[in-house]
């Protein structure tokens, strides 16, 4: 396979991620972290999810020839760090999240970044 074929499975698979937690979000609320909360938490999460969503759905939409979408993929890679911050914040205030938080941490502040340079290095 070719590097760009294998840069766009990363993507694919790892867009993933977002996609399914957006949706998960949308769909079940606070219920798919087995918690409860009042409408207003409610809401917020289900928006939330929503941008989630969306960004996945941002990455999966520069599949088709990485080298022209590189503005959108800097894009959402910054937004997605942006997020990441904020978690290893409410890490270091608050304490160890649970194991699917560290994944998201690590795909927040590791993998998608790394698929960033890559996208770039493709690009030239």
């Amino acid at each position: 396979m070719t590097e760009r074929l294998w840069f766009r499975l990363a993507v694919a698979v790892g867009g993933l991620v977002p996609v399914l937690a957006g949706l998960g979000g949308m769909l079940a609320g606070p219920a798919m972290f087995g918690a409860e909360s009042g409408l207003d938490e409610d809401s917020h999460l289900r928006y939330l999810s929503g941008l989630l969503l969306g960004i996945g759905l941002g990455f999966w939409s520069t599949l088709g020839e990485p080298a022209q979408h590189a503005g959108r993929f800097r894009l959402l890679t910054a937004i997605v760090v942006l997020g990441g911050l904020g978690r290893l914040y409410g890490l270091m205030v608050g304490g160890l999240p649970g194991t699917p938080m560290l994944v998201a941490l690590g795909m927040e502040l590791v993998v998608t970044p790394l698929l960033c340079l890559w996208q770039a290095r493709l690009g030239r």
